[in-house]
């Protein structure tokens, strides 16, 4: 990924994301940050005589249950809307003695209106960057983009309350719609399982999307098609090991680490990892079909 000490800016592998766009190089997660996408693409961008094209559209804090719930999934029930509601009025309310402020009330339609937002901005940009492939990226005027698979990593905050229980029906829904939304009724789908308990093992809610997500493996007809992997599997046990007391090592940590557990503990060795087996599982599926 280096060369003659600098870091090295791919001509054969693109990205877009969010207002950053150039070829595939470090600086693609957080600003200033890289995630999976460094050595996924890197994986892909050797694979292929093709260019590559990633795509990235991704928001943090965002659940499948609430944000990201694609059509076919529809709205949760009337009861658990109606104590979202309740819960929001009240806050509002609480907030209004606090500040002596006289904000309205949120509605029900306040309440829904969230739902499906980020599966819709997520094809909207999908399909903004096919419009505007040429114009985005000069490199590869006239050629005819081809859609070729879907990476999903993802799952944190549906950690909590309905959302783990509706996960696997979730993910089914999200697959389905986003191969009807954009014409591609094969879509290959990577599927990046939760992982942020590391060496741990995982316990409530976290266990329960891991599971509903490695379940997208014993769907008949996702077979060859879909394929789940783990995450926590790959975590650097360095990291996890030098997280514990970090400000009073803090040069030896920021060598390997910069976030929080739930930021894969911003190590580059596991995202790194957990890119490449996101790639070769990638190359698999493309393999058999």
């Amino acid at each position: 990924m280096r060369k003659d000490g600098k870091w090295i800016v791919r001509d054969d592998v693109f990205i877009k994301y969010q207002g950053r766009k150039g070829g595939l190089t470090i600086g693609y997660g957080s600003p200033g940050r890289t995630g999976v996408e460094l050595e996924f693409g890197t994986v892909m961008g050797d694979h292929l005589d093709e260019p590559v094209l990633l795509i990235k559209t991704a928001w943090g804090g965002h659940s499948l249950f609430k944000l990201f719930r694609s059509p076919s999934a529809g709205m949760p029930s009337d009861e658990n809307l109606q104590k979202e509601l309740e819960g929001a009025q009240t806050r509002v309310k609480r907030n209004n003695e606090k500040r002596k402020r006289n904000d309205p009330l949120p509605t029900m339609d306040d309440i829904k209106k969230p739902y499906g937002s980020s599966y819709r901005n997520m094809m909207a940009e999908v399909k903004d960057v096919f419009e505007r492939c040429g114009e985005l990226f000069p490199e590869l005027k006239g050629k005819k983009l081809e859609l070729a698979g879907f990476v999903w990593f993802q799952g944190f905050n549906d950690m909590w309350g309905y959302a783990p229980d509706e996960y696997a029906s979730n993910m089914k829904h999200f697959i389905n719609d986003v191969r009807k939304d954009l014409n591609a009724p094969k879509l290959l789908f990577v599927i990046g399982a939760l992982g942020q308990n590391g060496s741990k093992p995982a316990k409530g809610g976290m266990l329960k999307v891991q599971n509903a997500q490695m379940s997208m493996n014993d769907v008949p007809e996702f077979e060859g098609y879909v394929k789940a992997l783990r995450t926590d599997v790959l975590a650097d046990k360095n990291a996890e090991r030098l997280i514990v007391g970090w400000q009073k090592h803090f040069e030896e940590w920021k060598k390997v680490g910069s976030d929080r557990p739930y930021h894969y503990l911003g190590s580059a060795i596991w995202f790194t990892r957990i890119g490449r087996a996101f790639g070769e599982a990638m190359v698999e599926l493309c393999g058999k079909k």
